[in-house]
């Protein structure tokens, strides 16, 4: 089991105690955040903090489900390679005995 340690990050101008197995993801991800919600606030000024943060949450579930979806696309094609590839290794093993 791996030590968690302590790590503070900012997001949207609030800082946040949070116990991590790996700190520089969880800087990545604070970052990333971060920036979404950033890039959201630039879009809708106007809004509240907490209209800002769900529309960011929103916008990152879709980038991850895009993501998800293109591992998807790849596993499927990947499957298909290696069915391609046994298919090939049987004919020819069959056609050497």
């Amino acid at each position: 089991m791996s030590d968690k340690k302590k790590l503070k990050i900012k997001i949207f101008d609030k800082e946040y105690s949070l116990l991590v197995e790996d700190e520089e993801v969880a800087k990545e991800l604070a970052t990333y955040v971060n920036s979404v919600m950033e890039e959201v606030k630039t879009e809708l000024s106007e809004q509240s903090s907490q209209t800002i943060a769900i529309i960011a949450a929103l916008n990152i579930a879709y980038d991850f489900f895009l993501e998800k979806s293109k591992n998807k696309e790849y596993l499927v094609k990947a499957n298909e390679r290696v069915k391609k590839i046994k298919l090939l290794l049987n004919h020819f093993e069959m056609s050497s005995s």
